[in-house]
């Protein structure tokens, strides 16, 4: 057993002098040492370019070379700087397309420091040339998935770095100024240079004043043909699932949906799939920020379970992105360890709620019992039906009005959640919903968990109406579950769960309670002890979950990619009038 173990390890290992790409295992030092080596070599660049007199006593050869010659390998230098500094990400995250165009960079740059005036940076240059060449087999990644929003982003960076770079360069060379100039005169100067205009800036050499403008113009024409290449260029559309893709999915949940209640969140509309060979199994993921994340179990039979996870490593190895699993149960998490090298960490547990067995008598369910029975007193009623018993406006309606009390921009989830209301396919969804007086002031969403189960997707309520609508809209939809065929419920997931439970006992250890403070302390931002008591009140059967991850290097950033993910951390986005996201429904 222990043989087939050692022989399944090593077929898991890529060959180190292949160029098959598998990321697994390779050397990780070569594509972080590259990467931070053409940052500094950009910033080397730059910084070269900005102040004419660096370097100075190191050894030239421009006094052999004409000016106007060497302003432009100077002005050419900053370009090649701006670029190497752009492609350093690249480089780490094993880039092919970043690997050639660092290379033939640095080529050039070698060419460009002789001209100019130090050679030892040229010495530089060519060293890590030739350390890419020897280690070419390393960048192996092919490249993301690309939309025209790239052109906005780059073209932002650029124009923004011209405008600093040029100010820089005044500030740098202040002292061969004619007068001292307001900022205001600086930045009209910049700006009009970007666009080959001229300006107030007038520099006492005249060789400064031709090194400028070159330069302005230069970044101008960079920054212009980059940004327009860039949203020239075929694009393609952002990772989502096909409509064949669904209705595979959809087959597969009837048959095996029952074994994971987070199974029919895998048909959210950002995610895109990886089929097994036998096309028994699936797993569907979101690349965010360079790591594949999963989201629970795979998806069908667990015998095809395997085939499915090679894929979807040999896809990340691809693409270098960082494969992570997140809410994946125990046998997933088993299965996704198994032969793999990756690892699996404790992440909380699910609360699910027994439908017979769950009565709202007896002191423990007294708190429960009393907000209901407050709730119903208020003049409250509840209804719980399935999506295909309502019309298609009412439907409309009421995500109008859950979104209306969202309270912020971005929707939440991931893991578990679907995102949306009312969409062909989803029909065995259920809604609750409780009003007053004909008003709308509470909303449960409920997806399927095989035949006989329903998973949280959506709670959300008038911030104005009486507290405790959720606690009674969820045992509404319990006291419902048996006439819609129900037996079991999945509510809130509670991120370490354990550890808070087990701090505040008598005889918790001093680290134990340390950790419980910490996750107390971090629930000021993310509902962490909030979830884990409301769904305490339930007294659910508690089922752990797990988060799988590469290695604790990598941990970090997947982690930083789950909360993006969930949205619990959104980073800041230009809109523009008339400039459109892609589709995410094909």
């Amino acid at each position: 057993m222990e043989e087939t173990k050692r022989d399944a390890s090593r077929r898991a290992e890529p060959d180190e002098r292949a160029g098959t790409p598998d990321g697994r295992s390779r050397r990780r030092w070569v594509p972080a040492t590259a990467g931070w080596m053409s940052l500094l070599i950009g910033l080397h660049d730059v910084i070269g370019a900005l102040l004419p007199e660096w370097h100075r006593r190191m050894v030239r050869l421009d006094e052999y070379v004409p000016g106007s010659l060497n302003n432009a390998a100077r002005t050419a230098t900053l370009v090649a700087g701006l670029l190497l500094l752009l492609l350093s990400h690249g480089l780490r995250r094993r880039k092919r397309r970043a690997w050639r165009a660092v290379a033939a960079l640095l080529a050039f740059t070698i060419v460009s420091h002789v001209v100019k005036d130090f050679a030892l940076s040229a010495i530089v240059a060519a060293a890590m040339f030739g350390a890419l060449i020897y280690f070419r087999d390393e960048f192996y990644a092919t490249g993301d998935p690309r939309t025209r929003w790239r052109a906005l982003w780059v073209g932002s960076f650029l124009a923004a770095a011209s405008v600093g770079l040029g100010l820089l360069f005044i500030a740098l060379n202040h002292h061969g100024l004619v007068r001292d100039y307001s900022f205001a005169e600086r930045l009209r100067h910049v700006v009009g240079g970007l666009f080959g205009a001229s300006g107030p800036v007038t520099f006492v050499s005249d060789g400064r004043n031709d090194l400028f403008s070159l330069m302005l113009g230069s970044l101008g024409l960079f920054t212009a043909g980059t940004t327009g290449y860039l949203f020239l260029r075929p694009a393609e559309p952002a990772p989502s699932l096909s409509g064949g893709d669904d209705e595979r999915i959809r087959d597969l949940l009837v048959r095996q949906g029952a074994r994971d209640s987070l199974g029919y969140f895998s048909l959210r509309r950002d995610k895109s799939v990886i089929w097994s060979p036998t096309g028994k199994a699936c797993v569907t993921y979101r690349v965010v920020s360079g790591v594949m994340l999963a989201g629970g179990d795979p998806i069908g039979d667990p015998e095809a379970w395997p085939g499915a996870i090679e894929a979807f490593l040999e896809e990340a190895a691809r693409h270098a992105w960082v494969p992570a699993v997140m809410g994946c149960s125990e046998l997933g998490a088993e299965i996704w360890c198994r032969d793999t090298g990756l690892s699996a960490l404790e992440l909380g547990d699910e609360a699910i709620v027994d439908v017979a067995d769950f009565s709202l008598e007896g002191r423990t369910m007294r708190n429960v019992r009393q907000m209901v029975n407050r709730v119903a007193r208020q003049g409250y009623t509840a209804e719980v039906r399935r999506e295909k018993d309502y019309a298609p406006d009412e439907l409309r309606a009421l995500w109008d009005q859950a979104d209306a009390w969202r309270g912020t921009d971005t929707e939440r989830g991931f893991s578990m959640a679907l995102g949306r209301v009312g969409e062909p396919g989803d029909e065995e969804c259920v809604i609750a919903t409780a009003t007053k007086d004909g008003e709308l002031h509470a909303i449960l969403h409920f997806v399927p968990w095989g035949t006989d189960g329903l998973s949280l997707d959506l709670m959300r309520r008038d911030r104005a109406a009486q507290p405790g609508l959720n606690d009674y809209l969820i045992v509404e939809a319990i006291k419902a579950a048996p006439d819609l065929g129900v037996k079991r419920i999945s509510l809130n997931f509670a991120v370490f769960r354990a550890a808070l439970a087990r701090g505040e006992r008598i005889g918790a250890g001093p680290v134990l309670k340390a950790w419980r403070g910490l996750l107390i302390f971090l629930s000021r931002w993310f509902q962490i002890e909030s979830l884990y008591k409301f769904n305490a009140k339930f007294q659910p059967v508690w089922q752990p979950r797990f988060f799988v991850y590469s290695s604790l290097g990598d941990a970090p950033r997947i982690a930083l990619a789950a909360l993006e993910a969930e949205a619990f951390i959104v980073w800041p986005r230009v809109r523009i009038p008339g400039l459109k996201r892609p589709s995410k429904r094909t």
